[in-house]
């Protein structure tokens, strides 16, 4: 299933991001970050990690609830041209 976020914060072992779907905490991610995205040459990055954390946030009627979540970096490949994700 593929559902948008928000990257918050990204490192070398890990990444802080909203989305509106609540993970399996604990259970393995895969998510794809646009780098360079207004510009002719975005490179996507394909990672795969685990879940650490989840908060929801945004429990408002008008924002709706999402989640930001903790998860590591464990794996990854860049990904370009066509089999790009956007």
């Amino acid at each position: 299933m593929t559902v948008a976020g928000f990257t918050k914060n990204i490192s070398s072992s890990g990444v802080l991001f909203t989305t509106g779907r609540e993970p399996d905490l604990g259970g393995p991610i895969e998510y794809v970050i646009v780098l360079n995205r207004e510009s002719p040459q975005a490179v996507s990055l394909r990672c795969m990690g685990k879940v650490l954390r989840a908060d929801r946030v945004g429990t408002s009627p008008d924002e709706g609830v999402s989640f930001q979540i903790a998860a590591t970096l464990e794996r990854y490949e860049f990904v370009r041209g066509q089999g790009a994700f956007h």
